[in-house]
């Protein structure tokens, strides 16, 4: 059959060739009658001889060479496509629903179109796919900083999205983004990814040398050297930069590996500005480049590279290295570029490229278009990307093995399945979203605000950090869209822009609870203090309690005992306040019915063994005991328990933490000279269904006594006074 294939190929090369050499002889020889413009993006443009005699005829004649250049690849083109049968034409009930896309094999030095390659029925000449399905695809990524480990994620997710093959990541990272991308990693768990991080700090003097005004920095010289820190045996890759959007699959990229010849070891797209043809300007003098040189934005290496120069200044010495790819491979939105000469129509497009430091505020005649595609990953729920590919072994996951085992042995039936359930998913979580700077404190007395919220108690966040200047951890519960919203509205806010010590550590939505208690952990997990204050959202401290805090720690020997410092808790139900400066101010405001302890009126239990009535008087520090439902505000040590996970939505998840520090013998140690003003605010959703709902109520009374039967074995006799005193309440 593949000779009959060959047959027929010879035939059509032969036939198309007594057709098309008399009109390409009849070209040649009248092309100098038509006004004819230099090919677009060719590394020759930019290429200007010395004047010399016979300059307009040697203009010409370059001119006329490239016409019939173009029209030999045209030619090329042509014959190079299979013939199609008629069956292929006109597909029977047999053919139907039995033909399947593979990758293709794209990006060519000459500029190749697009070659489709199917296999199946449809003809009778089957090409073989160049990447198998279940090829490992490998990417390398250079990602430094705050900033640069949220923008990586949007590239990441335009991988996923279309992405059909195993994918492993190679991380070249300083420390902030290896803890911040490792951790979202480990939560995110997608199927078929793997990752890997390298220190860039033991890269960075093998390029510090070179000069450098680019807007990235240090850290984009980096993959001058991958080769001195990814893996000997790793024989090709994908280098990256954060801000690079896919609109394919990463795959037909990779094919491109296979079109490498002789001695071609760079896959690189032409820039596509005038940067290196050094005329933008009045002694503008860049780097040496051929011609207008090659964007690094995105590129493919093959792993006999071992040089580290400058990538232009080399591959103008050494043409022969690079693999020039068609320029819809690396589309380049920066100002003044010619990338609209990359595309024709939207299905052109594979990897758009934001490099300009203005980003999402370049100018180009398709920008809104452009735009939108990355809004749309950059929003886009990345549960929805935890994908299996079937039909590919997958490298043996313990936790997600582990979490599946512990998912299966649930009981489906049981009435308070979600609620359990609950407990053990994992979520996705992003560490450190915006920019954090913090300095130990040199007497070790710091104190960290950890408090959760999400994205209906934003408005809290300017008026707590006016309230408390010291650090604070947050865990925000959003979505990937509404992560976006806190950040445009963090950017907004002066008062947020001014604290570099706050960490906001987002934790994506999933399922239908709110995760209060993990939230809560996250919060607890990031701080960078010895000490913490475990608040609520909802509570505005008074302006002076970050100090009073840190001097109580030395006056009550923090260091050396077991003590959860108790911060009374008070409520008004006005959302205009004059928020008392004192505490006799305070107490002014509880006589005159402006301010109120806190849930007296509907949850006395709560708050009542702070003991208020001794408050008002106090003046040095009283220990109270523990009793039912008691759930206090306090400081306590950073190595104090964790709350409780199988508490979700509203109820006992404050009362199960304070149970625990108290079974674990912490004293509990009222503050005679601080206070908390809780603000009014709209009822929660899960308070809202706590209320409606009975089998809510009932699923949270069988968690209670689940946790309670747990601390009886974990505390033996000690903990039959929780019982106890439950039952009597």
């Amino acid at each position: 059959m593949l000779g009959m294939c060959r047959g027929r190929r010879k035939f059509l090369v032969a036939s198309l060739a007594l057709l098309f050499i008399p009109a390409l002889t009849w070209l040649y020889l009248s092309v100098g009658s038509f006004q004819v413009k230099p090919l677009p993006l060719s590394p020759l443009e930019a290429l200007s001889s010395t004047p010399v005699g016979g300059a307009g005829e040697r203009q010409a004649l370059e001119l006329r060479v490239r016409v019939v250049e173009e029209e030999n690849r045209a030619l090329r083109r042509e014959l190079s496509r299979p013939p199609r049968s008629p069956s292929a034409q006109l597909p029977s009930n047999n053919h139907r629903g039995n033909q399947s896309r593979t990758h293709s094999e794209e990006g060519t030095g000459d500029n190749e179109s697009q070659k489709a390659v199917t296999v199946g029925n449809s003809s009778d000449c089957v090409r073989h796919p160049v990447v198998d399905k279940c090829e490992t695809i490998h990417v390398a990524i250079v990602c430094a900083g705050y900033n640069a480990s949220r923008d990586v994620v949007t590239l990441v997710k335009s991988v996923l999205f279309h992405r059909r093959n195993p994918l492993h990541f190679h991380f070249i990272t300083d420390s902030i983004a290896q803890q911040i991308l490792s951790s979202l990693f480990h939560t995110w768990m997608v199927p078929a990814v793997r990752v890997d991080f390298y220190d860039a700090d033991e890269l960075k003097s093998e390029v510090s040398w070179i000069p450098n005004k680019h807007y990235s920095g240090i850290y984009g010289l980096m993959k001058l050297v991958l080769t001195k820190t990814l893996p000997s045996d790793l024989q090709r890759v994908i280098v990256l930069d954060t801000d690079i959007t896919f609109a394919t699959d990463i795959a037909e990229l990779w094919a491109v590996f296979h079109k490498f010849k002789g001695q071609q070891v760079l896959g690189l797209v032409e820039n596509q500005s005038d940067w290196y043809l050094g005329n933008l300007w009045k002694n503008h003098r860049p780097w040496p480049a051929l011609g207008r040189g090659f964007n690094t934005g995105e590129y493919l290496i093959t792993w006999t590279w071992e040089r580290k120069d400058i990538f232009n200044a080399v591959i103008k010495q050494n043409p022969f290295l690079v693999h020039q790819l068609p320029c819809f491979w690396n589309v380049q939105l920066s100002d003044h570029t010619r990338s609209e000469k990359c595309y024709k129509d939207v299905s052109d497009l594979k990897v758009i490229h934001w490099n300009s430091p203005k980003k999402l505020r370049v100018k180009n005649k398709h920008v809104e278009f452009f735009r939108n595609l990355y809004l749309t990953f950059l929003e886009y729920d990345g549960n929805l990307l935890r994908r299996e590919l079937f039909g590919c072994p997958s490298e043996a996951d313990h936790n997600s093995e582990n979490l599946q085992k512990t998912l299966s042995e649930l009981d489906e039936d049981d009435p308070c399945y979600e609620f359990r359930r609950e407990r053990f998913t994992v979520h996705r979580t992003h560490l450190y979203f915006l920019h954090y700077e913090y300095k130990p404190s040199s007497d070790n007395t710091d104190v960290t605000l950890v408090a959760q919220l999400s994205m209906d108690r934003l408005q809290m966040l300017e008026a707590i950090c006016k309230h408390w200047e010291g650090p604070i951890s947050l865990a925000l519960y959003l979505s990937d869209a509404e992560a976006q919203q806190f950040l445009r509205y963090a950017q907004g806010s002066e008062v947020l822009m001014s604290r570099g010590n706050v960490g906001y550590h987002i934790v994506y939505k999933e399922g239908q609870f709110y995760p209060v208690n993990l939230l809560r952990n996250v919060a607890m997990r990031h701080v960078n203090t010895p000490y913490m204050f475990l608040s609520d959202i909802d509570f505005l401290p008074m302006y002076s309690l970050y100090e009073y805090l840190r001097k109580s720690v030395v006056q009550l020997d923090m260091a050396n005992t077991k003590k959860a410092l108790v911060v009374p808790a008070f409520e008004t139900l006005r959302y205009r306040l004059s928020y008392p400066k004192s505490k006799a101010e305070l107490l002014s405001q509880l006589d005159m019915g402006t301010l109120f302890t806190f849930r007296y009126h509907v949850w006395t239990k709560g708050h009542a063994p702070t003991n208020f009535a001794k408050w008002r008087t106090a003046t040095t520090p009283y220990r109270v005991q523990w009793e039912a439902d008691f759930e206090p505000y306090v400081m306590v040590r950073r190595d104090s328990p964790e709350y409780d996970r199988r508490f979700v939505g509203f109820g006992w998840n404050k009362v199960a933490h304070i149970m625990e520090l108290d079974a674990q013998e912490y004293e509990f140690v009222v503050l005679p000279n601080a206070f908390m003003i809780h603000m009014p605010h709209a009822p929660s959703f899960d308070i809202t269904k706590f209320r409606s709902n009975k089998q809510y109520r009932v699923c949270l009374k069988t968690l209670k006594e689940e946790f309670q039967q747990n601390m009886s074995r974990r505390y033996g006799f000690a903990a039959l006074k929780y019982m106890t005193a439950e039952n009597n309440s």
